[in-house]
């Protein structure tokens, strides 16, 4: 089994190797993502800040991790705008509500952003939600 080093340095190489010798950027685009996917699972212990360093900005943007890492904080911001529209708007929401609003997938959360809207009490979006 390879060092830790070992595979650090080896992948770093692998990753120049890529942008020199593959310029068709789907090409390139699968052989970065498998070989991140490679470093993650042969050093799980590997932070993002470290995977990083060794793709450039561009390289990683186009990474699948990166780009599932993306739509999930996306979501995750977009659940958490709603709940403190919502707060604003209705006051305090119960905590089984607030789940449910969790549980919601992206077009769901976009439907209740335009709905709240016309909300005027706790039991309009209990409705919505059902």
């Amino acid at each position: 089994m390879e060092s830790e080093p070992n595979t650090l340095a080896q992948g770093k190489e692998l990753i120049q190797q890529v942008r020199q010798q593959f310029q068709e950027s789907l090409k390139r685009q699968d052989i970065l993502e498998l070989i991140e996917t490679i470093l993650i699972y042969k050093l799980p212990k590997l932070n993002r800040k470290e995977i990083e360093a060794m793709f450039s900005l561009s390289d990683l943007r186009e990474t699948k991790v990166y780009q599932e890492a993306l739509e999930e904080g996306e979501l995750s911001a977009k659940k958490s705008l709603i709940l403190r529209q919502l707060n604003l708007k209705l006051g305090s929401i119960p905590l089984n509500i607030e789940q449910k609003i969790k549980q919601l997938n992206p077009n769901q959360l976009d439907n209740l952003a335009l709905a709240l809207l016309d909300f005027s009490d706790l039991e309009d979006l209990h409705q919505w939600l059902n």
